[in-house]
C-alpha cells in the first residue's frame, strides 16, 4: 500500500506538463540522457515504479506457488 502511495506522489511528480519519469525515459530512448542530473532524476522518479513492479511480481509468484 505504501509503495502505491510512493508511486502516486514521487513517481508522477510533477504532473504538468508531463511526469519527469516519462520525460527521462524518452530522453533515454533517444540517447539524450547524458547529464548526471538527468540520470539521477530518472533514478529518483523511476525507483517507485521499479519497486511496485518487483512487489507485484513477488506477490503473484507467491500466490501461484501456494495454489499449485
Amino acid at each position: 500500500m505504501y509503495i502505491l502511495a510512493f508511486c502516486l506522489t514521487l513517481g508522477v511528480a510533477p504532473i504538468a506538463p508531463e511526469p519527469h519519469v516519462l520525460e527521462k525515459l524518452r530522453m533515454l530512448f533517444q540517447g539524450e540522457l547524458v547529464r548526471p542530473i538527468d540520470i539521477f532524476d530518472l533514478f529518483l522518479h523511476g525507483t517507485p515504479w521499479a519497486l511496485l513492479l518487483l512487489k507485484a511480481w513477488r506477490t503473484l509468484a507467491l500466490r501461484l506457488r501456494r495454489v499449485s
